[in-house]
């Protein structure tokens, strides 16, 4: 298999990773909550990205631990907010709610045609609120919240990656999210901390939701043009719609498919318009 095809492998592999993580992780929110979950993903992710990467906090100016606040404040809102919303709304509608946030800065960031697009992407929500599905207000918001820190995530990329080398931005931004996190877990859920296998769960679900995907991007865009792999992203609506009915059996009604489709075409095209005007090669975020 040639460099680009293993590439476009190790994409989708991330893809499936990422989103069969979301599901296990709300398989144990019965058992541990989903607050223990994202304190054990980012204890697990934090810990072994220490031993990969042997950051040096030395030699960074003021600015650049601004920026990297930034960045931890956008990538820790997204993940709890995420977590909630898949405790209170099946794991394919909450990821294609939180879509709108990469959708909202790819139209920001494009040109006016690119309404249309967003204009599909409206359609699928309303197609949502029309469903006879299981949304709850609470849900809504918590995967609108998510939107929210994936588009800042998208927005102060760029400045982490001209400021901090490889895999550095991801280790503090776990560190500290372990900290952030083991209050709320312990207050919640403090008998399943004692527990085995909710540590185990956990550092499965660490594993495959930061450390893996990253590794897996990391060789990809070495090879994959930037457009190429935004448009391979776009799937994952539908990839965890696919997750949570096979792990969950989480079964969707017609009118929500049809709205996880409305997105993920309104990502691609949007992708697609951007790479026609600027084709070029990705750099790996953090």
């Amino acid at each position: 298999m040639n460099p680009r095809r293993t590439a476009i492998v190790q994409t989708l592999a991330s893809i499936c990773v990422v989103q069969l993580a979301s599901a296990l992780a709300k398989s144990w929110f019965a058992t541990a909550g989903p607050m223990t979950m994202v304190f054990l993903r980012q204890f697990t992710a934090g810990i072994i990205l220490v031993l990969w990467t042997r950051p040096n906090p030395r030699g960074h100016s003021r600015r650049d631990w601004a920026v990297l606040a930034g960045y931890t404040a956008s990538i820790l809102t997204m993940n709890c907010a995420f977590y909630l919303a898949c405790a209170r709304l099946p794991v394919g509608l909450a990821v294609t709610i939180e879509f709108l946030g990469p959708l909202a800065v790819a139209v920001l960031k494009g040109r006016p045609r690119d309404l249309v697009w967003a204009g599909l992407a409206g359609l699928g929500v309303a197609l949502l609120g029309w469903s006879p599905g299981p949304l709850t207000v609470a849900g809504v918001g918590f995967a609108l919240l998510a939107a929210v820190g994936w588009g800042c995530y998208i927005w102060i990329n760029p400045a982490v990656g001209r400021r901090w080398r490889g895999a550095e931005a991801v280790t503090y931004s776990s560190l500290v999210g372990a900290v952030i996190f083991v209050g709320p877990a312990l207050a919640l859920r403090a008998d399943a901390l004692v527990r085995p296998e909710v540590w185990a769960a956990g550092a499965v679900i660490g594993l495959l939701s930061s450390v893996v995907p990253y590794s897996l991007e990391l060789q990809a865009l070495r090879h994959l043009e930037q457009g190429v792999f935004a448009i391979l992203m776009s799937i994952e609506p539908a990839v965890a719609a696919l997750a949570g009915l096979l792990v969950l059996g989480e079964n969707l009604h017609p009118l929500d498919i049809a709205a996880i489709a409305a997105v993920v075409t309104a990502s691609a095209g949007i992708t697609w318009t951007a790479r026609r005007r600027s084709p070029g090669r990705a750099s790996p975020a953090g």
